[in-house]
């Protein structure tokens, strides 16, 4: 009897080990998930778009056409870079007086546009060349604008780069949920061998198999729980330790809260429904093998 207790405190305590290393991982998955698509998000809002503008365009037109371009609803950010400004600029790179050398200033006004990530959603290198497209013509009607011009192999690489790593996690995730469900069914399985005689005297004496079943459904709710709740404890540390010695990350921004709110009730649903659902296919699988 003594032997038979410790054997099934091992098994409760292996399965709730296996749920929580899974829900560990699958945890890990959607931080990384998150903070890949914020990283992106930021990267694309950076990514600007010059729209250079006729050469003597006067700085009341500027300002008007400025306020034009920020009217669109997928602008984010406009700026206003005049002739003499550009000038600055491109000499404080050069290190060097390009303009006293060649006796003129060579550069046009520009408007320095940054876009909502939200507008170019789509991986596609179509619709992203569509929505490019788009905003050019938008731009091009506006009265003093001559051309847009952009980097478009950073535009398609970040945008291939998080599409390749957005399917990575998510087929990681997928073989983490098989492979949870199979241990868990195999851990559960050893508990109901654990109890093999109390099953068979409750089917011998006529109990259905929803009554059998109950007590270990309920039990398995609670094992999921216990596995989500160490799962986010465990994540909770590490997204401290992480943050502590990769400082540049600010993985503990105010503006992560919510939604690491948000994955913390994923891993407890996913861990309640993943439990339940292993343990209800064992437990049939073994009641219907040894009926």
């Amino acid at each position: 009897m003594s032997k038979s207790k410790v054997n099934l405190w091992e098994t409760h305590t292996s399965t709730v080990l296996s749920i929580t290393l899974v829900l560990f991982l699958l945890g890990l998955c959607l931080m990384v998930e998150y903070h890949t698509y914020r990283a992106s998000h930021d990267m694309q809002e950076r990514i600007t778009f010059k729209v250079d503008l006729v050469n003597d365009i006067s700085d009341a037109d500027a300002a008007i056409l400025q306020t034009q371009i920020e009217a669109i609803s997928y602008v984010k950010h406009v700026d206003y870079i005049s002739r003499q400004k550009a000038a600055e600029i491109f000499t404080e790179d050069l290190d060097d007086d390009f303009v006293g050398f060649i006796g003129y200033n060579p550069l046009y006004p520009s408007m320095m546009v940054n876009l909502r990530a939200d507008y170019m959603p789509d991986t596609r290198p179509e619709a992203r060349a569509e929505s490019i497209a788009r905003f050019t013509a938008d731009v091009s009607e506006l009265d003093g604008v001559i051309g847009v011009a952009y980097q478009e192999n950073i535009v398609n690489e970040l945008n291939d780069v998080f599409y390749k790593v957005t399917w990575f996690l998510i087929i990681f995730m997928a073989l983490l949920i098989i492979i949870s469900i199979l241990m868990i069914r195999s851990t559960i399985s050893i508990a109901l061998y654990a109890q093999r005689d109390t099953i068979r005297t409750m089917q011998l004496v006529g109990a259905k198999s929803g009554f059998i079943a109950h007590p270990f459904l309920i039990r398995s709710i609670w094992y999921g729980l216990l596995g989500a709740i160490i799962a986010i404890l465990v994540l909770a540390i590490a997204t401290g330790v992480f943050n502590q010695s990769l400082q540049g990350l600010d993985l503990l921004n105010n503006s992560h809260m919510l939604w690491y709110a948000g994955i913390a009730v994923v891993i407890i649903l996913l861990g309640v429904i993943l439990s339940y659902f292993s343990t209800l296919f064992a437990v049939r699988r073994y009641l219907n093998r040894n009926r």
